[in-house]
């Protein structure tokens, strides 16, 4: 019998076992989720029983099956009745559908059987015969013949400052997400939010709902927030219409954001919403990124990348209400500029800033800083062990932008020659070195159903 380790239990490591129970369930297979939490399918992203946590993409386009664009629709009617297409549903709601799913192909599995197992990868240990030995921090072993790496993001880096002593500091929370870290928040003074994004978003409104009635600071280099989605829906928009121009003429980003700029103020006038013109482009965004060089794709980090997150990941309309209501009392407010220092003075942080157009800095005091940054895919200053050892035997390579992995077109994990691995591959928002845009479900099922589909073809072939 075959086996075959998924390391994380997330979206993607769910989304690829399902995968390979229901469209590969006759074969012998052994198939085991290793995973730190006994709660699969969660992860970071669906963990949350908060009833602000809203899914940042419409019921009718969250399924776990891209032949099947409904049936998360179907399974949130299950529960809420009233639910649409169109509805922004709870986090916790969407982890509850993973864990169904999951356990619907386990039952389903003719033959492949299924293991769940509680532990913690730590090491890798490739054997002469080409199978894989993990380690586990418990001490036990685990032999496969292939491994699936389906780690997620990492919590964000300490954003750079002089002095970087304060990071060590009981008053500030580099994790948001970590348990129990909004209990920490001193709920008698302000607080600094680190970032204008969706992170800040979730952990504001999160605040709000707890209860803090403290001023709240959100700081970025352009205090950007995320755009809101439209409470309803137009016609799809021909993808011609926009990559025709795109693919015109040499790939470089100021070039592509002038006609994408462009196209949308064309279209204004016809009725189209620029969100048509994104929604248009997200299906070419792995072609387009791939089209361009190292320095262009630097260029876009630099310059564009903020405005093009502002646009492309939206928020659901009541979040973005509720958000609004906060701004609008004066209880949180957004700052545009470069933070300077953090400096503790008794029981508060003194915050010194400069205004994104200022000469001056300025300075306010603050009780709690929260990085809200978001997640990150630098690999390389990965604490995780198990990725630690992938990296220091040179079975995995990080990208030079700090994205995430190599991997090849199938998901096979390049090694620090450039060879692609015949039982190690990768699945999760770390292929954004490879795709760009591959943190949102509607990619992320995509390749975990291409990958099941490959770890089935190679298995049968051996």
């Amino acid at each position: 019998m075959q086996r075959i380790a998924v390391v994380g239990a997330g979206f993607s490591g769910a989304a690829t076992v399902i995968q390979l129970l229901r469209r590969h369930g006759d074969l012998p297979l052994t198939v085991t989720l290793i995973s730190r939490h006994p709660e699969l399918g969660r992860g970071v992203a669906y963990g949350t029983h908060s009833p602000t946590h809203l899914l940042n993409v419409p019921a009718g386009r969250m399924s776990l099956f891209p032949d099947d664009e409904e049936d998360f629709l179907r399974f949130a009617r299950s529960r809420v009745p009233e639910a649409t297409g169109g509805s922004f549903m709870p986090r916790s709601l969407y982890g509850e559908y993973l864990a169904t799913r999951l356990e619907e192909a386990v039952v389903g599995a003719r033959h492949a059987r299924f293991v769940a197992l509680t532990a913690e990868a730590k090491e890798v240990l490739p054997m002469p015969d080409g199978r894989i030995q993990l380690k586990l921090a418990d001490g036990g072993m685990l032999e496969a013949e292939r491994v699936v790496v389906a780690s997620g993001n990492y919590p964000p880096g300490d954003p750079r400052l002089p002095d970087m002593g304060f990071y060590s500091d009981a008053r500030y929370i580099r994790d948001p997400w970590a348990p129990g870290a909004l209990e920490r928040v001193d709920a008698k003074r302000p607080v600094l939010l680190i970032g204008t994004g969706l992170t800040m978003m979730d952990v504001a409104l999160e605040l709000d709902r707890r209860g803090y009635t403290q001023p709240m600071h959100a700081l970025s280099r352009r205090g950007l927030l995320p755009q809101e989605h439209r409470t309803h829906h137009g016609g799809p928009l021909e993808p011609s219409v926009v990559m025709d121009m795109l693919r015109q003429g040499e790939p470089k980003v100021r070039r592509w954001s002038r006609a994408i700029r462009f196209c949308a103020a064309e279209l204004e006038a016809s009725g189209i919403d620029w969100r048509d013109v994104i929604g248009a482009i997200r299906p070419f965004t792995a072609e387009l990124w791939q089209r361009l060089d190292l320095s262009e794709r630097r260029r876009f980090l630099r310059h564009l990348q903020p405005y093009w997150d502002s646009h492309r990941h939206r928020t659901a309309p009541v979040a973005h209400a509720r958000l609004q209501r906060l701004i609008k009392e004066g209880r949180l407010s957004l700052r545009a500029g470069y933070l300077r220092a953090l400096a503790p003075e008794g029981d508060s942080v003194r915050v010194l800033w400069r205004p994104r157009h200022g000469a001056a800095g300025e300075t306010f005091e603050v009780g709690t800083v929260i990085n809200c940054t978001g997640p990150k895919g630098a690999v390389e200053r990965s604490g995780d062990p198990f990725i630690r050892s992938l990296l220091d035997q040179g079975l995995m390579q990080a990208d030079a932008l700090g994205l995430g992995v190599q991997v090849d077109k199938e998901g096979g994990l390049l090694d620090k020659a450039g060879r692609v691995s015949s039982a190690l591959f990768y699945t999760g928002p770390l292929l954004k070195a490879r795709d760009w845009e591959c943190t949102a479900v509607p990619e992320l099922r995509v390749a975990a159903l291409k990958l099941a589909d490959k770890l089935a073809a190679t298995l049968k072939r051996a």
